[in-house]
């Protein structure tokens, strides 16, 4: 059994390093050895005789094939990747790989493509019959020794490109250069294939070079593309990413209002009474989240960092209690630290909404300054400043659409911050509005 074995792989090793198949552009497969090939053509041992095939017309050398037989009756069809004493590597045609030992193979035979050899033989007598044509013509052509012609540079013509092209070689006749119509009877023209009408440049039996520049210019004018096609951009998949970084700008309308005892810094401290005084207006917001991915949900939860600078803004009451007139303004701003979390609803569409939503610890300082006159038309100015610290929580909609790798989007939310001390009636509730440029990856 072993000594099969090692005939076998020496058959099935020969059979490699001869075997080949050649697919021409015309659809023909033909079987054989390759003796030698160059740059424009390929010589080719087959079962019925050699034959020298013009590189261009060669579609692909295809891999060899080789059906396996198992004891069973089981058979494999495919690429041998490898083969020793003990198995045997094999590549079918859908890809996979196929380890197979030695001892259940019955047999290794070289996989016919389904090329008829009637077909095959038709082809090879045929390749056979142009080329003793050509040669006779070139024989008949060439009166005497032919000469190699050089070109400037010590260059001589290939004879391969003789071959493919059909050239005939020029004679020099008492230092001159003869060509073969000088020297041979005309013969009757033959029907030229459309491959030879090409290259020589003729066109329906009659030479035609500004036909043949007009029509090669149009062949390569509709090859050449008009325009570098920009490569279809793949979709985003919500699947692909679980990290999430957004940027966030926009306004908030906050309504602050003063009320209760107003300390003025070293001046004094007044009473508002039941009046109150508005210290609040539109502040600049600008805001950033990390989050991450909940598992494979559409949840993404992370920290998130606020910053609102709340504008400047004037306003003037009377005191109840002197009659005294104030006139001041405010500035100042709000830090919010907090976990931040957006659930997406359709995650997977060109412009996708979100439901967000976060949980803060808000800090807000206010900065106040103004004067004082008093029924003495005397001016007294103060400055100083309060805080409000406290919890907070927001509820909101956003959209979000890719523009290349980012995504640009909207949202809107809404804050609820209650205020303490002398802000205990400002409003509880704000509402802030904000672009976004975001980040998945």
């Amino acid at each position: 059994m072993k000594k099969s074995i090692v005939a076998l792989c020496f058959l099935l090793g020969s059979s490699l390093l001869t075997a080949e198949t050649i697919k021409m552009r015309t659809g023909e497969l033909i079987s054989g050895s390759i003796l030698s090939q160059t740059e424009y053509t390929l010589n080719l041992a087959t079962s019925y005789g050699n034959i020298t095939l013009n590189q261009r017309e060669i579609e692909q050398i295809l891999p060899d094939k080789h059906r396996i037989v198992l004891k069973g009756g089981t058979q494999l069809i495919g690429v041998i990747l490898d083969l020793d004493e003990f198995n045997l590597k094999l590549q079918t045609d859908d890809g996979a790989v196929v380890n197979v030992d030695m001892p259940q193979i019955v047999s290794i035979e070289v996989y016919d493509y389904d090329q008829g050899e009637k077909a095959q033989q038709d082809f090879v007598q045929q390749n056979i019959e142009q080329q003793a044509a050509q040669a006779a013509r070139q024989a008949a052509a060439l009166a005497g020794t032919p000469q190699t012609v050089q070109a400037a540079g010590g260059l001589t013509f290939d004879s391969d490109i003789n071959q493919v092209f059909d050239a005939q070689q020029a004679t020099i006749v008492n230092g001159s250069v003869v060509t073969p119509s000088a020297t041979v009877q005309q013969t009757a023209p033959r029907l030229l294939s459309d491959e030879e009408a090409f290259i020589k440049g003729v066109k329906t039996g009659q030479i035609s070079q500004q036909d043949y520049a007009a029509a090669a210019k149009e062949e390569l004018s509709s090859q050449r593309p008009t325009q570098k096609e920009k490569p279809k951009k793949t979709s985003f998949k919500e699947k692909d990413f679980n990290k999430y970084f957004a940027i966030e700008a926009g306004a908030m309308a906050l309504d602050l209002k003063l009320a209760g005892l107003l300390n003025l810094g070293d001046t004094a401290t007044i009473d508002l009474g039941e009046e109150t005084a508005d210290a609040g207006g539109t502040s600049v917001v600008i805001s950033s989240k990390f989050l991450w991915r909940l598992k494979e949900s559409n949840l993404w939860l992370g920290p998130m960092l606020s910053f609102a600078s709340i504008s400047n803004n004037d306003y003037a009451f009377t005191l109840p209690s002197s009659a005294s007139n104030v006139s001041a303004s405010s500035s100042g701003n709000i830090l919010t630290v907090g976990a931040a979390a957006n659930y997406y609803l359709n995650p997977e569409s060109r412009f996708s909404f979100y439901l967000t939503a976060n949980a803060s610890y808000e800090m807000l300082t206010l900065n106040y300054r103004g004067t004082i006159t008093d029924s003495n038309n005397d001016e007294i100015p103060f400055r100083d400043s309060l805080s409000s610290n406290g919890f907070s929580g927001a509820v909101g909609v956003g959209v979000e659409t890719w523009v290349d790798d980012v995504m640009i989007g909207l949202e809107a939310r809404q804050v609820f911050a209650p205020r303490s001390g002398e802000l205990k009636e400002s409003a509880t509730s704000n509402t802030v509005a904000q672009i976004k440029l975001s980040w998945k990856f």
